[in-house]
């Protein structure tokens, strides 16, 4: 008589399920059926997974939504004019100028030698800088080379005059 090739396993969700483990060797089979044992069966593993892929969408979204509140409300306070750009990376493009501003803010002004006119100077010129491209492509700059960046970036990067945003 050969070894079993069909094994009824109770899995750790108390799903019975039939496994046909005949693609493994024979003296494998049982150590395979134990070690499923212990695991969800298919059907509640995938609507694990599936449910934890949608909280962290779901928590993504809502990161997301409060930094473009954020970011929306910094510029309205500080007089930063509206980005230029295609509709899906106008978004991004706030959010991205907010973190890099707020980030040199802090890395020049708080804890650097910075004082408020070297600082409002910056700001003119990242207030001409309207393409939302260049601030997508800026992102994980460092806070000390944002005048630098700024002084670097073309009259593409700047006023609705671009045809190619």
């Amino acid at each position: 008589m050969a070894v079993r090739t069909q094994w009824t396993v109770e899995h750790a969700c108390s799903h019975q399920v039939v496994h046909d483990l005949s693609n493994r060797p024979a003296d494998k089979r049982a150590g395979f059926a134990r070690w499923l044992a212990a695991k969800d069966c298919t059907d509640c593993w995938k609507a694990a997974r599936d449910a934890d892929t949608e909280s962290k969408e779901e928590w993504l979204a809502a990161k997301r939504a409060a930094e473009q509140e954020a970011a929306v409300a910094w510029a309205k306070q500080f007089d930063m004019p509206q980005l230029e750009g295609p509709e899906k990376a106008l978004d991004w493009g706030e959010r991205s100028r907010h973190q890099l501003m707020t980030v040199a803010h802090t890395t020049l002004v708080v804890e650097g030698a910075w004082d408020e006119a070297d600082w409002a100077e910056l700001e003119e010129k990242a207030r001409a800088i309207t393409r939302a491209g260049w601030w997508i492509d800026q992102r994980d700059a460092e806070g000390t080379d944002l005048l630098e960046l700024l002084d670097a970036a073309t009259e593409a990067d700047r006023g609705a005059e671009n045809p190619f945003r």
